[in-house]
């Protein structure tokens, strides 16, 4: 459809605000409430436009073809300005020392809509700072926006904010018949209402920080960036979130240390925070380089003769490295015939090629955009807000806003997973269990003819029926001599009831091993035709993965499902595609980058310094399929993994210069570094790097080796024995490069679910042994009380505890647990 704003005609899109079809065009109509992709709640109504004729509210009047927009007149710029007034009521007089100061939205707004006087007062009341750990609450500064709260509820699913009452007077009544309306209505609002966690006084959340970045004035602050620099002083380095695979856009803040260290500091993470949300370890998480680095010429002469000897016979590494690192690593690995280790890549490498074969394409079909766009959704094999935080936003907007529904399988049950919506259900199975979801879908959307595993049930179904019933009832008549008398009378009424009639019905032998309602399936499902169906890393270290994966590609070829399969690390997927990863390190030693070996190139502990990823420039190829930039925010006097290139005569000046040349086969395009762009546009296009380019695979049909795993399956018992614990980690932490920033540095434990604390009679806050097949770990039990079942997890972010020597390859291990008793 057009529409017209200002004698502009414009494209508009079906169901879309004023507001919404304004910023994509880059027409500019003030708001400070509204956030994109989230609920408009019209608490400040700056967005006031006439549409037709009539004043509406830009933020939720849903454009109509042919509509006229005017989004400035003489009446709605003094409506904004009385607004803005009321905004600037009892608002401390602090801007040289504020946070916020240089980048406010107050500040901006009251100076566009020309604020040079104030008509209005009243008294003020005594709002005390609130310390909530990583994040500072400073109600005197709060316009109560509600933008906190909406970004919480909308798009985090934590819902961990809400407005309180704050006990100020109340606007004088008589100024309702003076004032603007809409003014007078928002400082009413103001007078009321402060922001507070939704339970008890201190913040109980993930900590992702979002309602700092989205608050529009210094209210909410990140505690350690609070009073340390003023806004304008910060250089914005263009980056990608270096900690998960959603790599998505954040700017480190950068200025010098003091007077004295000149050196540059990263003062604090920002984001683009209308369209790229980022989760807690994205934003505190920045401070993981070695400031200390150095170069060790005699170290770093050993490491490159001990390859050229042939000493050297592998190279093990971990997926927190760039594209263009995965590509020296290949040349390295392929002029020297090394072996190039990275179990978790290949796990997701292995699982990618067998999804290609049976999608006969070689790429999952799925970005966020698809997700946030679905009206069915089903997430699989992740503990999703743990594995990866920016795909659970997705999801939960598509909940919120797109009133999508769907399931959530996975054998832990989250609570705030739980709690998003009515109409998307979390299914605890068993571990192990995976295979019988996936044959279930199969069946139910018809890739693979699986009748042999269905059964008949009895079902009843109920009918609302009405039916003429007569009910005799006596009354008393006068007669003709005027006496009463009684009499009876028939009279016919409908009634309601209900009609029970028991049929039979097949029903599916995965779900009820799944413990899944058929009919709940079918009622979420409905007539939905944008599905898509989120895979996570328990599916890649399976026993069943070969045969997971050719289902998921034949429900993308044939099933009508997107599919997204999660990367488990940073650069899983570049890996994955740029390196030829082997099963087995060859006889010989190994050099760990970043990892444990012989000789060690890393970031910390290793025999030679190398820089990390914020000190370096690169891409990384994120969970969206597409190559996104990163820059150095520090510098780093170490050396770079080129430079051991360089010295072993692959020859490059820059490690960007390998950009272009990633491989075009596995769908790079071979753009420059300096030509690639990172931002999104004011409607949400997303301009980052580039989609790398799919193409069609030759299909394999394995319907028949699916069926034979289908039915060894189903014949196979799953009776784990013991206690059972999950291979992930905190919710904050992804590996050890967050565990060593200022602000979420934490020690290793056990975390377990309060129920799984109670059921083997342990304490939390106490030390515990839990016993593997081959070997024993002893560490401190810690509460995680979003888990609502008998599970405990172990990560791998502390480098003082070794998770391999109690899981193998899956996700899941039964152990003995010994500690201290409750009692």
């Amino acid at each position: 459809m057009k529409i017209t704003i200002n004698s502009k005609l414009i494209e508009a899109k079906e169901g879309e605000s004023i507001l919404q079809a304004a910023r994509r065009e880059g027409i500019f109509i003030p708001a400070i409430c509204y956030l994109n992709g989230c609920s408009p709640t019209l608490a400040c109504r700056l967005c006031m436009v006439e549409a037709d004729g009539k004043r509406v509210y830009g933020c939720n009047a849903k454009v109509k073809d042919g509509m006229q927009v005017i989004t400035s007149t003489p009446e709605i710029e003094a409506e904004r300005n009385a607004i803005m007034q009321t905004y600037c009521i009892n608002h401390p007089l602090e801007c040289g020392v504020c946070d916020k100061s240089g980048e406010c939205e107050l500040q901006n707004f009251t100076t566009m809509m020309k604020v040079n006087a104030q008509n209005y007062a009243i008294k003020d009341t005594h709002k005390p700072h609130q310390k909530w750990g990583l994040i500072q609450y400073d109600p005197a500064l709060c316009i109560v926006c509600e933008r906190c709260i909406t970004v919480c509820a909308d798009k985090i699913g934590e819902s961990a904010l809400k407005t309180t009452a704050r006990g100020g007077d109340q606007v004088p009544k008589e100024l309702k018949d003076t004032m603007p309306k809409d003014a007078h209505a928002i400082w009413s609002k103001f007078q009321k209402s402060l922001i507070a966690p939704s339970a008890g006084e201190m913040l109980d959340c993930s900590f992702c920080g979002e309602c700092t970045s989205v608050c529009p004035v210094g209210a909410l602050v990140g505690s350690k960036f609070q009073y340390t620099s003023n806004a304008w002083e910060l250089s914005r380095v263009p980056a990608s979130n270096p900690h998960s695979s959603d790599c998505e856009l954040i700017y480190y803040d950068v200025k010098p240390a003091g007077i004295a260290d000149r050196a540059p500091k990263i003062y604090r993470v920002s984001n683009d925070f209308h369209f790229g949300e980022i989760h807690a370890a994205a934003r505190w998480g920045y401070d993981f380089h070695n400031e200390y680095a150095k170069k060790d010429e005699d170290k770093f002469s050993q490491i490159v003769n001990a390859i050229k000897s042939g000493e050297i016979k592998n190279i093990k590494f971990n997926s927190l490295i760039t594209n263009e690192e995965a590509l020296i690593l290949e040349q390295i690995a392929k002029k020297y015939d090394l072996a190039l280790i990275n179990d978790e890549a290949r796990s997701y490498s292995e699982f990618l090629n067998a999804f290609s074969q049976n999608a006969a394409n070689s790429a999952y079909s799925a970005d966020y955009s698809d997700i946030r766009q679905a009206d069915f959704i089903i997430c699989a094999g992740s503990l999703l807000r743990y594995d990866s935080p920016n795909t659970a936003y997705k999801l939960t907007n598509a909940l919120k806003i797109n009133k999508a529904s769907g399931f959530y399988f996975h054998p832990l049950k989250d609570g705030v997973i739980e709690g998003i919506s009515k109409n998307f259900d979390a299914i605890s199975h068993k571990a192990g269990d995976e295979l019988a979801l996936m044959l279930f879908l199969a069946q139910k959307s018809g890739v693979l003819e699986l009748d042999e595993f269905k059964f008949k049930q009895d079902k009843e179904i109920k009918t609302k029926k009405t039916r003429t019933v007569t009910e005799t009832v006596s009354k008393t008549i006068n007669g003709a001599d005027g006496e009463s008398m009684q009499i009876s009378e028939d009279i016919s009424k409908e009634e309601a009831y209900e009609e029970i009639e028991t049929i039979q019905v097949l029903r599916s032998e995965f779900a009820r091993r799944l413990g899944l309602d058929e009919d709940r399936f079918d009622e979420l499902l409905g007539a939905k035709t944008n599905k898509v169906l989120i895979i996570g890393e328990d599916f890649y270290t399976s026993e069943h993965a070969k045969t997971l994966a050719s289902i998921a590609g034949l429900l993308q070829k044939d099933g009508g499902f997107k599919i997204m399969l999660i990367p488990p690390r940073t650069n899983s997927l570049g890996v994955a595609k740029i390196c030829s990863l082997s099963e087995q390190p060859k006889s010989g030693t190994t050099l760990g980058y970043n990892e444990k070996g012989e000789f060690k190139f890393g970031v910390f502990g290793a025999d030679v310094d190398a820089g990390a990823l914020n000190q370096q420039e690169g891409s990384f190829t994120n969970i969206e399929q597409r190559l996104v930039p990163t820059n150095a925010a520090l510098p780093h006097n170490g050396y770079f993994l080129n430079d051991l290139a360089n010295a072993l005569g692959i020859m490059a000046n820059h490690t960007i210069d390998y950009t272009d040349k990633l491989p075009a086969n596995k769908g790079y395009k071979g753009i420059k570094f300096d030509d690639l762009s990172n931002f999104y546009t004011t409607g949400g296009e997303n301009r980052r790097g580039y989609k790398l380019e799919s193409f069609g695979v030759e299909w394999v049909d394995n319907k028949a080796s699916i069926k034979q795993a289908a039915s060894e399956f189903m014949a196979s018992k799953n009776e784990l024995e013991g206690a059972l614990i999950y291979r992930a980690n905190p919710i904050e932490q992804f590996y050890k490069t967050t565990a060593r920033t200022s602000q979420l540095g934490e020690v290793g434990a056990l975390f377990a679910s309060p129920e799984f604390i109670e059921k083997h009679g342990l304490k939390a806050g106490t030390p515990v042994t839990i016993t593997g097949a081959n070997a024993s770990l002893s560490l401190s039990l810690k509460e995680d009380k979003n888990i609502k079942n008998s599970y405990a997890y172990l990560g791998d972010f502390d480098d003082k505890i070794d998770p391999s020597l109690i899981f193998s390859k899956s996700r899941f291990a039964t152990v003995s647990i010994k500690g201290e008793s409750n009692e």
